[in-house]
């Protein structure tokens, strides 16, 4: 009998793509469904992006690379975030990864081990808390609640930290919610974190080019008196519509950058060297497609959230961001689970139980507007109906 090591049975999973190979399951079958479960833009990755990558293929591009990502990129990515933000990042300091998970599981693997504490998001993206506890590090969940739009109290976060914390998880835009934390929270949860030098943070904006109703992305690089602490997440995967191609970077404290290259040669080499083009291309060509993207998600958001808060039983917060609905459901007497697994057998609509993002996501489920307006009417039709 194989005896593996039992760090392993503390590693959870992401419930997004059981549900996915559920749902094709069932279709294999024939059974007609709508997935509003899985978070990936249902847009082509743009054209002239998948040209950069063709082209650099055929220019021999086929070996190694720097493990922390070719120049070029990495001053893309610092010019891209003068344009966006304003601010001025040493291109030394970015580390491009295969995907925006690797950042993730970098961070939390050189601060967790036994007896610290991190922080992260309940309801948030359920690698958060795997991570932790694969770690060996306890969780400590920040809880997001309705009644705030699903942005944390500040004060209610700084609370928590204890000699033992070495990471506090932020993610705005959210996924699973959509919940953007305001300015003004960040302002006090910033000027708190001077009492606690000790603790690191990771800020995990994926989401931040995907926000509605005139709101701006306030970035967490915005706040110089952090930047020695600060770990931030993004890449390309749902700006440029390119999950596929696995592309991610990690914008890391100059204290760190030498670990975090030193993961990545010890896990995966390098990023492969077309897609690495590839983003170099989404950053520095037309940004028409994303500003499209984004338009789209915005007229889906609003039939969304009108159709789910005329389900009985339903109701759901605006999201200011990303492209996810967290409605409640209590009203209908189902637990989250219950919910997801009904509408997928029965109605034949694939969503995630909110449980799936943490304890605090009972009685909740995401749906992803991440499909066409027509799948989403069809999806609230079939759900009616099963109700």
């Amino acid at each position: 009998m194989l005896h593996t090591a039992a760090s392993l049975s503390r590693l959870g999973t992401e419930s997004a793509f059981e549900v996915l190979a559920r749902a094709q399951k069932l279709a294999a079958t024939g059974k007609d469904i709508v997935n509003l479960g899985i978070g990936q833009p249902d847009f082509r990755t743009p054209e002239h992006i998948v040209e950069a990558a063709v082209k650099a293929l055929r220019d021999g591009h086929h070996g190694y690379t720097p493990a922390n990502g070719i120049p070029a990129l990495r001053q893309a990515v610092a010019a891209d975030t003068r344009r966006r933000h304003g601010v001025e990042i040493d291109p030394d300091c970015v580390v491009i990864v295969p995907g925006g998970k690797v950042t993730m599981f970098f961070a939390i693997m050189m601060f967790g081990e036994a007896g610290a504490e991190i922080m992260y998001p309940n309801p948030g993206f359920p690698i958060y808390e795997s991570v932790i506890r694969y770690s060996g590090a306890t969780p400590v969940p920040i809880p997001l609640e309705e009644k705030t739009g699903f942005a944390f109290s500040a004060e209610a976060v700084l609370a928590k930290i204890t000699p033992a914390t070495r990471l506090i998880v932020i993610n705005s835009p959210s996924n699973p919610t959509g919940g953007v934390v305001p300015k003004s929270e960040l302002d006090i949860l910033v000027a708190g974190l001077q009492r606690h030098p000790h603790v690191a943070i990771l800020s995990d904006e994926i989401y931040g080019q995907m926000l509605y109703e005139g709101r701006t992305h306030t970035t967490m690089l915005s706040y110089p008196e952090i930047r020695d602490r600060l770990i931030v997440l993004d890449g390309w995967s749902k700006t440029y519509a390119m999950t596929g191609w696995r592309m991610g970077f990690g914008i890391w404290p100059k204290s760190l950058v030498d670990a975090a290259t030193r993961l990545a040669i010890n896990s995966h080499s390098c990023v492969n060297a077309a897609a690495q083009y590839a983003g170099l291309a989404a950053l520095t060509g037309p940004q028409g497609a994303v500003a499209e993207m984004v338009a789209a998600f915005d007229a889906r958001r609003r039939v969304i959230v009108s159709e789910l808060n005329q389900i009985p039983g339903f109701r759901c917060v605006d999201p200011a961001g990303a492209f996810y609905a967290f409605p409640n459901i209590e009203g209908t007497g189902l637990t989250a689970r219950a919910a997801q697994d009904r509408f997928l057998n029965e109605a034949g609509v694939a969503t995630i139980a909110g449980t799936s993002f943490g304890a605090f996501g009972e009685g909740y489920l995401r749906f992803s507007y991440a499909n066409s307006t027509e799948n989403i009417r069809e999806a609230i039709r079939r759900i009616r109906a099963c109700l």
